[in-house]
């Protein structure tokens, strides 16, 4: 069995808005929904999980899971009190049964059912050449020249930008390995930005495709005009 986590607990201030931006619609879909849908439709993925903030269960079944027949959702999980919780609360009410685990950001809309099931082959596919690749996640590449500055704000080092990429979600790994992972984290105290870094940190390996920029993160006003106008471009709104 394959599983979905979307993490859609945040309650984001920066977009400037009462509604938080999960729910805020674009194309008369809220955010959420259109997100969903991607996984809805990929042919891997068997169930989705889905974090949200307490007290919109009712709104998110109701108004989300129902309305848009978002079949494929299992669970409403409460988010914690920072995103490595609310991922550790889905994984804890994921069956045992699950061998992988795709892990996305409910507020990245733009996400295609095509790069979830290739990520998800390239998973079983690179760990079949090197059993020590648990993870595989998709990252923009860097196309500004990158710098290495000290507390100072001097310029150490200039990076070679070719090294260099910018992580984003889906972040695709195998069930098990992702929960011991997450499990070490919590008895060392250690906090990460991401799942990746999670098990980058217990010796495993990550690999990392690249993807496309305009799969954007939606956190500012300009990320969600530069989502509005996607989605006109492809379609998507329709």
């Amino acid at each position: 069995m394959i599983a979905a986590i979307i993490t859609a607990a945040g309650k984001g201030t920066r977009l400037k808005s009462n509604v938080s931006k999960q729910f805020i619609h674009i194309y008369d879909k809220p955010i959420l929904a259109h997100t969903l849908k991607s996984f809805q439709e990929s042919s891997k993925i068997n169930e989705i999980y889905l974090v949200i903030p307490d007290g919109y269960e009712d709104f998110c079944r109701d108004e989300i899971v129902k309305k848009y027949r978002l079949t494929k959702v299992k669970a409403l999980v409460h988010g914690g009190e920072i995103r490595q919780d609310s991922v550790y609360n889905a994984l804890k009410t994921i069956p045992a049964s699950c061998k992988i685990v795709a892990i996305h950001d409910g507020v990245r809309p733009l996400v295609t059912s095509s790069e979830i099931n290739m990520l998800i082959s390239s998973l079983i596919k690179f760990n079949k050449n090197d059993n020590d690749i648990k993870g595989v996640l998709i990252a923009a590449p860097a196309y500004e020249t990158v710098k290495k500055i000290d507390d100072n704000s001097i310029i150490d080092t200039t990076v070679k930008r070719a090294n260099v990429c910018m992580a984003q979600t889906p972040q695709v790994f195998f069930y098990r390995d992702l929960m011991l992972a997450f499990r070490k984290a919590y008895e060392d105290n250690f906090f990460g930005t991401d799942d990746s870094g999670l098990v980058e940190r217990i010796g495993l390996k990550v690999k990392v495709v690249l993807g496309r920029h305009e799969n954007i993160k939606i956190t500012t006003p300009l990320d969600l005009f530069l989502a509005e106008l996607i989605m006109g471009r492809d379609g998507k709104g329709k």
